[in-house]
């Protein structure tokens, strides 16, 4: 028997990765994958494994996801990406967890593959939460991008990892930056947050040791470097970008 999980995927053009997402999910009950105009491969993918299919136009992250998980019939949701797998060994996990339920949020590691393999072991993977109850869980619409589900229980972690294959590139993490960081800075004006002059010229420099030294990046030879600062540029553009609205606002 499949468990009684429900998956929501919010998807536009995932021709590239969305069959591994789907692979991956195939003991749990239902699948729901709401897309905003895909014209690839996506949705002929998605029909193949049985997806349930809704077309939503684009509103944003937080209030896509929201309505995605609006569509789940089951309590306990997971919350993948178009570009994102799972495994059995977590899935097992999920399985003992909803068994014991002694928790309404689950917290696990994300396993990034970039340039074609996963960072050195040694360098420290980053974690979400994307397994939770879904009547104890909703999406702030203010969080324009890095949206996660708030949830009113109690959280756990668990030593497990799911892969993320939306880093495969630095292409792919270039475009990514640049639409994050416009959607930050966007997110950050709206709520009247100042720029820094101290952070924009520090932020920088900062960030890099940060994820060269601290998140050990560094034992991810040239690879880890790159990334490391990627990051960097990434925390310093959404800087320079709340800077350019404001400067656009007094001269108007």
């Amino acid at each position: 028997m499949k468990l009684p999980i429900s998956v929501f995927i919010i998807t536009k053009n995932e021709e590239k990765h969305i069959e591994k997402t789907l692979q991956s999910v195939s003991l749990l009950d239902e699948v729901i994958l709401v897309d905003s105009g895909s014209t690839d491969g996506t949705l002929a993918i998605a029909e193949r494994y049985g997806a349930k299919i809704y077309s939503h136009p684009w509103q944003g992250y937080a209030k896509q996801k929201q309505y995605a998980m609006s569509l789940c019939s089951h309590e306990w949701v997971l919350n993948l990406d178009g570009d994102e797998a799972i495994n059995t060994s977590l899935i097992e996990a999920f399985k003992t967890i909803m068994e014991q339920d002694k928790a309404d949020s689950v917290r696990f590691w994300r396993n990034d593959i970039f340039i074609d393999k996963p960072l050195s072991s040694w360098s420290k993977k980053p974690n979400n939460h994307r397994f939770y109850k879904r009547s104890k869980s909703f999406f702030d619409d203010s969080r324009l991008a890095h949206e996660s589900a708030t949830v009113d229980g109690k959280e756990i972690f668990i030593n497990e990892t799911f892969d993320h294959f939306g880093y495969c590139s630095i292409e792919a993490i270039t475009s990514k930056n640049n639409s994050y960081s416009g959607l930050k800075a966007d997110e950050k004006f709206a709520k009247g947050k100042k720029f820094s002059n101290l952070k924009l010229i520090t932020v920088f420099p900062l960030i890099f040791i940060k994820e060269y030294f601290i998140q050990r990046k560094i034992f991810s030879g040239r690879r880890g470097f790159i990334l490391a600062v990627m990051d960097a540029y990434y925390a310093f553009i959404k800087e320079a970008k709340l800077y350019e609205h404001h400067q656009l606002k007094e001269n108007k």
